[in-house]
């Protein structure tokens, strides 16, 4: 059993995802970082940077005391190695699938969540830095569209880690004032992981903990 927790931003999305499509058996403990709950002594103790997601893995390979694992880019390795889905398994394919979940880690995710913190929540309107943003999200949205030309998935025809972890940082798109049109390898490929089974799963759950207003 995987005890996740989460709330309902892109990287808690990235878990919650991989664990449906796994089909481990795992139950959710909603951390509200609107409350704060983030910096609960309980919770530092498994994600000492006071960050979602994180995961307890209760039946570790080993066979030793409940492992946890924080970061959603070391849970989702841990979790493929754990399962051997979802990461190709040539020493080659592996490499490239590394390589993009990295890219995500060190750019989209970083670069998308600055545009949406200056562009929605600063307090104080900063046009270079709205722009700034905007820009590079745009500039990581058309090497992520270069990528999927002539490929169905990041990593070739297989869905791995790599897409569930750029998947929802893509779903705010709207938000990050990109249009999926000027992408058409990024939009075929988002409107296909949206329309799998453990994606729109994945999702439900997460508007089941925090419903969000209806357009």
């Amino acid at each position: 059993m995987i005890d996740l927790y989460y709330w309902t931003t892109p990287n808690g999305h990235k878990i919650s995802l991989f664990l449906e499509e796994a089909g481990l058996p795992y139950r959710v403990f909603p951390i509200n970082i609107g409350k704060n709950e983030q910096f609960q002594p309980d919770f530092l103790k498994i994600s000492p940077n006071n960050r979602i997601p994180a995961i307890v893995d209760n039946e570790p390979a080993d066979g030793g005391e409940p492992l946890s694992v924080f970061e959603s880019g070391a849970i989702l390795l841990y979790l493929a190695e754990k399962t051997g889905k979802f990461i190709p398994a040539d020493l080659r394919g592996r490499q490239v699938c590394l390589e993009w979940v990295f890219w995500q880690m060190g750019g989209l995710g970083p670069m998308a969540g600055q545009n949406h913190h200056f562009n929605m929540f600063a307090p104080e309107k900063i046009p270079y830095a709205m722009k700034r943003y905007v820009d590079e999200t745009a500039r990581l949205y058309g090497v992520l569209n270069k990528q999927l030309e002539g490929r169905t998935f990041i990593c070739g025809d297989d869905y791995t880690i790599a897409d569930m972890i750029s998947y929802p940082w893509i779903v705010p798109h709207e938000r990050q004032q990109q249009n999926l049109a000027d992408f058409p390898n990024l939009q075929r490929w988002f409107n296909a992981i949206k329309a799998r089974p453990a994606t729109e799963r994945a999702y439900a759950i997460a508007e089941r903990i925090n419903p969000q207003p209806k357009k």
